[in-house]
């Protein structure tokens, strides 16, 4: 059994909508998190099997990547090439879903430090 979780995060100031879903796609969480290092460490340490991570850039994002990186399996942070209306659609949810990592024209996975 595939234990591979995957995690959308909808990054804000204040606040994080983070949503989880298995291997199979079944949405298994949804939360709102502080934008606090402490927070979002100890949701991440409470989920168990191999965690990807993906959210996109911002603000935040450099920060977010570095914080994440060494306690997850993958932490890709995307930048949207759709419009500025579609992009404020990109919720949590889709996100987390795998499907939509494939819908991506650019990842900064390289520029932040990975092969």
């Amino acid at each position: 059994m595939d234990s591979t979780k995957y995690i959308g995060m909808d990054v804000h100031q204040a606040s994080i909508s983070v949503a989880v879903r298995n291997a199979a796609g079944k949405l298994v969480v949804e939360s709102i998190l502080e934008t606090k290092a402490r927070t979002i460490l100890e949701f991440i340490q409470g989920l168990q099997g191999s965690l990807w991570v993906t959210f996109e850039e911002g603000t935040s994002a450099a920060w977010l990547y570095d914080l994440l990186k060494p306690h997850v399996a993958k932490v890709i942070v995307m930048i949207l090439t759709t419009s500025s209306k579609c992009a404020e659609a990109i919720s949590a949810r889709l996100l987390a879903a795998r499907r939509s990592w494939r819908s991506t024209r650019r990842i900064l996975s390289r520029s932040m430090g990975e092969d």
